[in-house]
């Protein structure tokens, strides 16, 4: 099997590396792993790709690569420069630093490159990893994602629903905060919605009396609906949830036919 991996959080982030030995047990003795991700952190950049300028690539090593570009953009240039004629079988996307549940996976340049990858035709999956009292003082914040990832990535394989229509399906995994002997297993889930969690801004003023703005979050621990995303999370579950590109929202086209 041949894979490309990127992620948002930048070429030398370490749940990259955890998503290395994720894709090198994955692609086996035979396969191949190509790693192209961002020059530097790329974190909330969603789907956006560079298109009013050019983007510098550097060769690291052999197969893996730095952009100065978004995670979309390194898809684009795996597929159409520097794995032109070798196309990967998958696309892995992480394991980033924070889950991307919820309202999150809008802003996700983790998200943004798998989907990127779909829309391209290719399978695709973003991996991420919750944070919270269980796990983020662990010597290894990423241990859900570690000891859990390579599973999860089969069992989608072997028994995820793969489309080949315009819009196909890619999906959406995040590990939950705790470690990974405490994984309870997998659930399929709807993408969730913290209310009242959203991002805002607050300002700061320099020492130069510059006014800056600075995007805040809010806390990650608020579940969402039972069963979606966030809330299998916090409950020790690993959530799979399957999404598109598509943003047409089907269900107000029947009653939008009152314009008519």
């Amino acid at each position: 099997m041949r894979i490309l991996i990127t992620n948002d959080d930048g070429i030398n982030a370490p749940g990259l590396e955890v998503l290395h030995g994720i894709a090198d047990a994955l692609a086996g003795p035979d396969g191949e792993v190509w790693c192209v991700a961002p020059a530097f952190e790329q974190s909330g950049v969603g789907h956006a790709i560079s298109y009013t300028q050019p983007m510098m690539v550097s060769e690291l090593a052999p197969r893996r690569f730095a952009v100065q570009g978004s995670p979309a953009d390194c898809v684009l240039a795996g597929l159409y420069d520097i794995m032109k004629g070798n196309t990967p079988d998958l696309v892995l996307s992480g394991v980033n630093r924070g889950n991307n549940a919820a309202e999150n996976a809008v802003y996700s340049g983790t998200l943004g490159a798998a989907m990127e990858a779909a829309l391209q035709g290719i399978r695709a999956i973003a991996l991420s990893q919750f944070y919270g009292p269980g796990n983020r003082d662990l010597e290894d914040t990423f241990d859900a994602s570690r000891g859990h990832g390579l599973d999860t990535v089969k069992r989608l394989l072997d028994r995820g629903v793969w489309t080949r229509d315009d819009y196909a399906v890619f999906y959406n995994v995040n590990f939950p905060p705790v470690t990974a002997e405490n994984v309870k297993g997998i659930r399929a889930a709807p993408q969730g919605f913290r209310r009242d969690m959203g991002f805002g801004v607050a300002p700061h003023v320099a020492p130069s009396g510059r006014r800056f703005l600075w995007v805040t979050g809010a806390g990650q621990q608020q579940p969402t609906s039972p069963g979606s995303d966030a809330a299998v999370n916090l409950e020790g579950y690993i959530s799979v949830t399957p999404m598109r590109a598509d943003l047409t929202a089907h269900d107000m086209l029947e009653p939008l036919k009152a314009i008519e």
